[in-house]
């Protein structure tokens, strides 16, 4: 029921069809009902009458019902589509705007390919069965009870082989559907491997043909397909048994019929028009049975996408913002005060480990440290993209928890350690960081951030288009245009997380430089691989499996500090820097 009210508030300005949808429905019916009865008059008192002024009147009035039950259900129809597709907008809609509002850990929890498989084919699912049910679940059993009345108006002993059959058929249609929908379920959680295949593939595809590994790609997304293929075989197979046990229902109430109305006709207690339209009855009740049997499958196939749907629409962000935000960030000071983190919260795997730190605003803290060592994980508490497990992290003096939470990101900015552009012009991605910035302070901002000298090169400047992905831009010029759109915040703290790493060391420190001199307030943190990026910072922070194995200058850490002074030779030994060596 949690899930019927769930979804059931996503009609919204579609109730007006929704419910105009059936009303014209049950008009259709009840000229389709009344059509037989009239053809049973032409037939007894017009034909066997031998009066063809009744032919003609009777065959009149069947002709201006079947133009009514026309415009009906082409009413019907366009209400249906029109409140089915708006419900599957609105389902999209709200999927969309509460998925915004995940923290990381809310991503994490369901996948990215499984949101992307709900929003689309859950959605589609649900869409369908939605105008299958305004339509077929109200005109089905209209149309059963309809013709079931007028059978028995017509006559009650011949009726009673319909009830006969339509208990035997009820009690099979529910085995069938109680069998195939756990199945369905499952078929559901399929789809997400196959597009969490496909996402993979698609978004690393230059790396797939790098290391020449199409063949393994497509044997791994071939055995995802067949998986997804056995388990549609197994739903389809319960629900094949759906059509032949209507068609033995069907013609085993015709051979019924026939039998017992051509004995109830020579015995005189029925008439040849009377037979003809329980024929007709009896062919609109298998119909409808048909109809509510395909309503049975698609509720089936619908019922397990309802579920997911309403699982992410229900999901309540574990990141919100308190009773009553601070909607100011006064200063950049940061205090780690006894953090733990696990990204688990009850895991008992802390990731980070009684963390206590003091940084001053203004201060250019460089962070180091080896691979899984918590760097990434330190930085994400700072602008509350998780929430801490244990202690307290500060921002300005007050804990990251008090802050409405776009107040903190916005001057709080952070450049991920894996960057991304949009498609839309240089512009359009630097006014992500401000929206309404002008074309000289995206001009300002890529100076610091050393990417105005490419744009420049660029034929369109700051008009050029940007692919999705950023596929046309290299990686260090990806880098320095988020760098670029973190600066226009303006903001109180600048979160560098390994953000130079595909830029050369020259222009690395031309950035570094640029910060120093032109936001020296604003309290800086860069995590970085490289020696070269933090050895000048006012002090640098040394992590080793989510602990503080140091922290101070560069000098003191190289006489004090054994993690640091590995790192330090390692990296000198080959004549100062990674690139270096590299080259």
């Amino acid at each position: 029921m949690n899930t019927l009210k769930t979804l059931g508030r996503q009609v919204k300005e579609y109730k007006r069809d929704s419910i105009l949808c059936p009303v014209f429905t049950a008009l259709e019916v009840l000229m389709e009902v009344l059509i037989p009865f009239v053809t049973a008059a032409i037939i007894d008192s017009g034909i066997q009458g031998g009066d063809m002024r009744k032919v003609l009147l009777y065959g009149a009035l069947m002709l201006v019902m079947a133009f009514l039950s026309l415009f009906f259900g082409m009413r019907a129809g366009s209400y249906g589509a029109s409140a089915s597709s708006g419900f599957a907008c609105n389902l999209r809609d709200a999927m969309y705007e509460n998925i915004q509002t995940f923290s990381f850990s809310d991503i994490d929890k369901y996948s990215t390919a499984g949101l992307v498989t709900r929003m689309t084919t859950d959605v589609t699912n649900l869409q369908n069965a939605y105008q299958m049910i305004l339509r077929m679940v109200v005109r089905s059993p209209l149309m059963l009870i309809s013709s079931m009345i007028m059978c028995f108006i017509i006559s009650p002993r011949l009726s009673a082989v319909f009830l006969v059959a339509l208990i035997f058929l009820g009690i099979v249609l529910f085995s069938i559907a109680a069998k195939s929908m756990p199945v369905f379920r499952r078929v559901f959680d399929k789809y997400d491997d196959l597009n969490a295949s496909v996402q993979e593939n698609v978004s690393g595809i230059r790396v797939v043909k790098a290391y020449v590994r199409e063949d393994y790609e497509d044997k791994k997304f071939s055995k995802a397909s067949e998986n997804l293929c056995r388990m549609f075989v197994k739903a389809e197979s319960i629900l094949a048994f759906n059509n032949p046990v209507m068609m033995l229902t069907i013609y085993g109430c015709i051979i019924a019929l026939s039998w017992f109305g051509a004995r109830f006709i020579v015995a005189g207690s029925m008439t040849t028009g009377n037979l003809t339209s329980l024929f007709s009855y009896v062919m609109s009740m298998m119909m409808s049975l048909m109809m509510l049997s395909m309503v049975f499958v698609m509720v089936s196939m619908s019922a397990a996408s309802a579920r997911r749907i309403a699982q992410v629409l229900n999901e309540k962000a574990d990141l919100t913002n308190p009773a009553e935000p601070v909607t100011e960030v006064p200063t950049g000071d940061i205090d780690f005060d006894h953090v733990c983190f696990a990204y688990q919260k009850g895991s008992g795997e802390d990731v980070l480990h009684d963390i206590d730190l003091h940084i001053h605003a203004g201060e250019t803290i460089g962070i180091i440290g080896g691979t899984g060592s918590g760097k990434s994980s330190l930085v994400s508490l700072i602008s509350r993209l998780y929430d801490v497990t244990g202690g307290a992290v500060r921002v300005g003096g007050r804990d990251v928890r008090e802050y409405d939470l776009e107040t903190l990101r916005n001057q709080v900015a952070v450049v991920l350690q894996k960057n991304v552009l949009f498609s839309g012009t240089i512009l359009d991605n630097l006014r992500w960081g401000k929206e309404d910035a002008t074309l000289e302070e995206c001009q300002e901002a890529c100076r610091q951030a050393c990417a105005d000298e490419f744009i420049q090169r660029l034929p369109d400047q700051y008009d050029t288009w940007i692919e999705q992905g950023g596929t046309n831009v290299s990686g260090g010029q990806r880098q320095r245009l988020c760098i670029a759109r973190a600066l226009l915040k303006k903001p109180k703290v600048l979160i560098l997380d390994d953000s130079t790493s595909a830029v050369d060391t020259a222009t690395d420190a031309k950035i570094r430089e640029a910060f120093a001199q032109r936001i020296p307030g604003t309290t800086k943190l860069i995590i970085s691989q490289r020696i070269s990026s933090v050895k000048d910072a006012d002090r640098i922070l040394v992590l080793d499996d989510g602990q503080v194995n140091g922290f101070d200058t560069h000098e003191n850490l190289l006489e004090t500090n054994q993690i640091y002074q590995e790192i330090y030779e390692a990296q000198m030994a080959a004549g100062g820097d990674f690139d270096e060596q590299t080259a």
